[in-house]
């Protein structure tokens, strides 16, 4: 129910440039320098140097550009694997839909699709998340209905799980398989705050589909409203209005935004953390 997808096909174009400039340039840095100095050497000696002179001219020339320009692509490999999303955010949240920036990924498949709604709904913290907020339910005596004590507790629990696996399955698997859109997160990485916030809250409505076009997210927007309504069946009489269920679909909207911002920064994160770097 925390995961959302998006339309980057652009985010190639935008980077092109940027990636391709800098490899280009360092060649042309390092023959300055050696073109100069060979004319210097040239300027110094006359037509005088010998054949052996040139020779050694020649390895040192060679000897003084060789590190710089091998360095380069290996600082640039370095800088992208500090940046990559990791499979869960904290070492504890699964972030199994997120997707690098700068990263080519095949479409899922329907059978994959599903199997990603499986590891996020049956994931160790779904269990434990689902266990706090019911927990947190009880205490606030969020339905009296269902009482208190383990009995109690078991009531807000299997409902609580249902939720989550529900919204996991209607917004990841069941609804994109038949929209063909895809319902990973695909991170921007680059740009200002304001720029990736926004870029990242749009994706609640914009996705990118199987075949790499952009268009309405309907594998969010209606995934939601499914299971928004799907609850109406297990809670109580009092809780299946109208006005509840539009409201649970615009806190399940509002938390797949805020989850959007959140993908889309950890790398940002987890690149400053303590022992990260």
């Amino acid at each position: 129910m925390l995961t959302t997808r998006n339309a980057a096909v652009s985010l190639v174009l935008l980077l092109s440039p940027a990636l391709v400039w800098p490899q280009a340039a360092v060649p042309d840095k390092q023959s300055g320098p050696a073109h100069d100095q060979q004319t210097r050497q040239s300027g110094n000696t006359g037509g005088s140097a010998s054949p052996a002179d040139a020779g050694t001219q020649s390895k040192s020339q060679t000897a003084e550009v060789s590190p710089a320009l091998v360095s380069a692509p290996v600082a640039q490999k370095t800088d992208d694997s500090e940046l990559k999303q990791t499979k869960r955010i904290f070492g504890f949240v699964p972030n199994y839909t997120a997707v690098s920036a700068r990263t080519e990924v095949p479409p899922l498949t329907t059978r994959g699709k599903f199997d990603l709604a499986m590891h996020d709904s049956v994931d160790y913290s779904s269990f434990a998340l689902v266990g706090l907020l019911s927990a947190e339910s009880m205490v606030l005596k969020s339905y009296p209905e269902f009482h208190r004590g383990v009995a109690g507790y078991s009531r807000y629990y299997w409902r609580a799980f249902a939720d989550q696996a529900s919204g996991t399955f209607f917004t990841e698997a069941i609804v994109p398989a038949i929209t063909h859109e895809d319902p990973r997160y695909y991170t921007l990485g680059h740009g200002g705050f304001r720029r990736r916030t926004m870029y990242a809250l749009s994706r609640v409505v914009v996705t990118k589909t199987d075949s790499g076009g952009s268009e309405f997210n309907f594998s969010e927007i209606v995934g939601n409203g499914l299971e928004a309504g799907l609850s109406n069946l297990y809670y109580p009489a009092r809780e299946r209005s109208l006005h509840n269920t539009v409201t649970n679909w615009a806190t399940m909207t509002l938390v797949t935004g805020a989850a959007n911002v959140l993908k889309e920064f950890w790398p940002d994160i987890r690149h400053h953390m303590p022992g990260q770097k």
